[in-house]
Formats: C-alpha cells, sequence, structure tokens
C-alpha cells in the first residue's frame, strides 16, 4: 500500500510520472478523452462507469489542476460521487447529493 500511495503521490506533482502499474496521469487523461470523444458522436446521453483515479486524470486534462480542490488531487473522487459532463464541458464535479 505504501508504494501505491507515493505512487499516487507522485503522479500529483509530475504528470509525466509512470507508476509502478499503470499509466502517467497525462496518458490515462488522454485515453479517457479520446474515449470521450468517440462515445460524443453516439446519440443521446451516455453513462460511463469507472474508478475516481481516472476520472480525477480526465478533469486534470479539461480544466487543469488550478481548478480542481487540492482534496480531489490528494484523496482522489469520493466512493459513489458523480462527475457530469455535456460533452467534454464539465458541468458537476464529484457529486454525491444523490446518496442523501
Amino acid at each position: 500500500m505504501e508504494e501505491f500511495l507515493a505512487d499516487w503521490a507522485a503522479t500529483v506533482q509530475d504528470r509525466d510520472f509512470v507508476p509502478r502499474s499503470g499509466d502517467s496521469s497525462l496518458h490515462a487523461g488522454a485515453r479517457f478523452l479520446s474515449c470521450l470523444t468517440d462515445l460524443a458522436a453516439e446519440r443521446g446521453p451516455v453513462a460511463i462507469v469507472t474508478h475516481g483515479g481516472v476520472t480525477v486524470e480526465l478533469l486534470r486534462t479539461l480544466v487543469g489542476d488550478e481548478v480542481l480542490p487540492d482534496s480531489l488531487l490528494h484523496d482522489g473522487v469520493p466512493s459513489c460521487a458523480i462527475t457530469t459532463l455535456d460533452d467534454t464541458a464539465v458541468v458537476d464535479i464529484a457529486s454525491q447529493a444523490h446518496l442523501q
């Protein structure tokens, strides 16, 4: 677990850093954005279920670190949170309103 947390911290500081298992933050964000771009050509709403780590990397790619709360960068998206996009425009980040 210590190695995972150290790798996570390194990716927050350096988006080019490649952890022991997985992709760099830049690569993961770009891959998710490519998927969204492909899905945008489809008609109607689309739901994507994924883990919070890659959601953070997408948000870093779309809006930049300076817009995101530090807690999101360091702790990730809370479990069961919903991030809403309109194509690639961010509408809502990590909402947990549906859990109340």
